[in-house]
């Protein structure tokens, strides 16, 4: 008898009546979801993603991956040994080999998933020796004989998506998947501008030694002046003392100074996947390095160019594949099962005709009363959803709030830096008429030192503003995930998927 089978009794007669066995499964289908106990009506999520227009930004442009390395923005600076310092730290620093082994563990994951809704065909074959029981289910000329038995065939599986389970949970790993690339992308932005952001530091703390060198230099000549002076009796031992205790304060500058330089260059050393002492030779200069050019507003792509607010709504999309699967555990699950194939006991007859054998065995199974395991599992993904979707919305805040200030500090920067370069030229100036009234004769050497400070704090106040507005430039390209200069360029993206915003898509994830 083929399929299920049943009967109907009727006084004096039984009328056996086959019934397929798709019909059966329908009619067990129907049955199940009739009888199912619990309901996932009434549980839903309660946060709602921001709506980019509401910052004025637009969404991503397409399926936008970030399957490419970081752009090489670096090269706009215009310093070819900050250029082979990152790209031999994107290859060497242990961070970017953590970031890759996450990547591909997750794209494993993903291709797991993948196969999970595919027909599943294994081949098997079983060789066996045993003796069976004198008083079990085989009869003589079996029983309690020694026999050998071969089973060769062929098994199949195949779960029925009907309900969307399986969908589902490939949706969630595919965006887990691109979540990933986001964060390696992240990495590599957040490694590349460290790395920069060092190599500036320590350009800065350079320009300054260069600047307490020079300080040192100047007191030293202007003390051989004072002795002078003091030996023709033109000044006293107090102008000689005031002389001889600014040198020791010169060289306690630039002690300190040589400190800091030490400390940067070691930690550029290991940044770059180094031991401390490797980049101790390393000497760049402010000077070499070229500003990068600045958007006059926020770009309006900014939510498909940072890496961290795309990571952000795959995840958020993820949690709401995941919502999907978890509602769809309320619905049976329908698999079908198939062999075919040889099975004999004796060796010798394991390949003949007699020997074939074959089956198909439908199963539907749906929990009925499972202690409410399935309403909190679906609870607690609806949360893990909430919680996913307020993280993105935060993120887009951050992002926003960060490029707003790297473009507020730049055009302040620049203001500070114009006026100081006034300040600087004034106190130079003020600087050589005191010292030329001091020798002649006509002025103090306390005014000498008042303007000498003056210079030496305006040239320190240079150096700093000059290193804070690359470094404000450094933190707008995090903020922009990206080139200033290519603000309005879009990631990588797959040219043949739809485009939609940030907010649409986390929205769709719900639905």
């Amino acid at each position: 008898m083929s399929g299920f089978e049943s009967t109907v009794s009727e006084p004096g007669r039984r009328h056996p009546r086959p019934v397929s066995t798709w019909g059966a499964l329908a009619l067990a289908c129907s049955v199940a979801v009739l009888t199912g106990c619990g309901s996932p009506a009434g549980i839903r999520p309660t946060v709602q993603p921001l709506a980019p227009d509401a910052a004025r930004l637009e969404g991503p442009r397409g399926d936008a991956r970030f399957v490419a390395p970081v752009s090489a923005w670096w090269h706009e600076l215009g310093d070819t040994e900050l250029d082979r310092l990152i790209e031999r730290a994107l290859q060497d620093n242990p961070s970017m080999a953590v970031a890759r082994a996450r990547l591909a563990r997750v794209e494993a994951a993903r291709l797991q998933a993948g196969g999970a809704d595919a027909p599943h065909l294994q081949a098997r074959g079983e060789l066996a020796r045993q003796r069976y029981t004198e008083h079990g289910l085989y009869p003589y000329p079996l029983a309690g004989t020694v026999r050998e038995s071969g089973t060769l065939q062929l098994e199949g599986a195949w779960e029925l998506d009907l309900f969307g389970r399986q969908r589902a949970e490939l949706a969630a790993a595919v965006g887990e998947a691109r979540a990933a690339e986001a964060d390696a992308h992240a990495a590599q932005l957040l490694l590349s501008t460290q790395v920069a952001r060092t190599h500036v530091q320590l350009a800065r703390l350079l320009s300054q030694r260069e600047v307490a060198a020079r300080l040192l230099a100047q007191r030293e000549e202007t003390l051989s002046l004072i002795r002078q002076r003091v030996a023709a009796g033109l000044d006293t031992q107090v102008e000689l003392r005031q002389g001889e205790a600014s040198l020791p304060d010169a060289r306690q500058q630039i002690e300190a100074l040589d400190d800091q330089i030490g400390q940067a260059r070691r930690a550029l050393a290991v940044l770059l996947g180094q031991f401390p002492d490797a980049q101790d030779a390393l000497s760049p200069s402010l000077a070499r390095l070229h500003a990068l050019a600045e958007p006059a507003a926020i770009p309006v792509d900014l939510l498909s160019r940072r890496a961290d607010v795309m990571a952000a709504l795959w995840r958020a999309e993820s949690a709401g594949a995941r919502v999907k699967a978890a509602r769809a555990a309320y619905y049976p699950n329908i698999d079908l099962r198939a062999f075919a194939g040889y099975g004999a006991i004796g060796l010798d007859r394991l390949i003949h005709p007699g020997s074939l054998q074959w089956g198909l065995l439908p199963a539907i199974n749906l929990p009925l009363l499972d202690g409410e395991r399935r309403e909190a599992g679906l609870r607690g993904s609806v949360a893990d959803e909430d919680a996913a979707v307020a993280h993105y919305n935060q993120t887009v805040l951050q992002a926003v709030q960060e490029v707003a200030d790297n473009l507020g500090s730049g055009r302040s920067l620049q203001r500070q830096r114009d006026e100081q370069a006034k300040a600087l030229v004034a106190s130079e100036a003020a600087y050589s008429l005191a010292r030329a009234r001091y020798q002649a004769g006509l002025g103090s050497y306390l005014q000498v030192l008042t303007a000498e400070s003056a210079v030496l704090n305006q040239r320190r106040l240079a150096v700093d503003l000059h290193a804070r507005q690359i470094d404000n430039q450094l933190m707008l390209v995090r903020a922009l995930g990206g080139s200033p200069a290519a603000a309005s360029a879009p990631p990588v993206a797959s040219p043949s998927s739809p485009s939609t915003s940030p907010a649409s898509q986390a929205t769709g994830a719900r639905s």
